[in-house]
């Protein structure tokens, strides 16, 4: 921290506190403080900056809310990964991560075939007693827990193996498979977490979860999957283009 260039306004209308949480942000973003990179104490920065020590703290405090830095006993303040930005695009978390160099690993947390109720029968177009293959997995980010996902599947893919989503993405199992993902509908919400997805999430309980229902469908319109994901907030972000016709 201590090569940061921090350029504060005073003259502006902007409080410094935002002025200087946005400009740690910038250089997180930008790579110039790297995961794992350590800050100097409250006290250091605010002394360098010339700011009492509230506001610094405030700043601070601004960017381990966002989930850009994280408090460490013994070791002080620390950058971590920046919150995931994902477009909302036919495309699976793990191809999105992938893609990006973020490292998924997932963990396979129920694997099991059963038979369809009601909603579930609804969500895939299905008879009601149909068996379908019900997952939920934790998917983690460069090490970090980033979302749950819970998924129900038809008929002809109840054979996936737990092995196998543990190494690979839904989507990647699907394609290889010959599915063609042509259509998904899908709905965004947010939610207090449950003690149980807090700490999966490692989040305080009750913490703000963003939520996501999809049915993807195939080529020939048959739903191939149905989901309920949860995300948390902190580290997560979907992001839509919207175009003037």
């Amino acid at each position: 921290m201590s090569d940061l260039f921090v350029d504060l306004d005073r003259s502006s209308p902007v409080p410094l506190y935002f002025q200087v949480a946005r400009q740690i942000e910038r250089a997180i973003e930008a790579g110039e403080l790297p995961p794992g990179s350590r800050l100097d104490n409250e006290i250091t920065l605010a002394d360098r900056l010339g700011l009492s020590r509230p506001t610094m703290r405030r700043a601070i405090q601004q960017l381990v809310d966002k989930g850009l830095l994280v408090r460490k006993r013994g070791v002080g303040t620390q950058v971590v990964h920046g919150q995931v930005t994902r477009p909302v695009e036919l495309t699976s978390l793990h191809d999105d991560l992938a893609a990006h160099g973020q490292a998924p690993t997932t963990r396979v947390l129920v694997h099991e075939v059963v038979e369809a109720g009601d909603e579930v029968a609804a969500g895939l177009a299905v008879p009601v007693g149909q068996p379908v293959l019900h997952l939920r997995r934790l998917r983690s980010s460069s090490g970090e827990p980033l979302a749950l996902l819970e998924n129900w599947l038809p008929h002809p893919f109840t054979d996936l193996t737990a092995e196998n989503l543990a190494e690979r993405g839904l989507y990647q199992l699907l394609r290889s498979r010959g599915v063609g993902m042509r259509v998904a509908r899908q709905r965004i919400g947010a939610r207090r977490g449950s003690a149980e997805e807090c700490q999966l999430l490692d989040e305080r309980r009750g913490s703000p979860l963003l939520t996501m229902e999809r049915t993807v469908y195939d080529d020939s319109g048959h739903a191939v999957e149905w989901g309920r994901h949860v995300y948390r907030a902190s580290r997560y972000a979907f992001e839509v283009t919207l175009v003037d016709r």
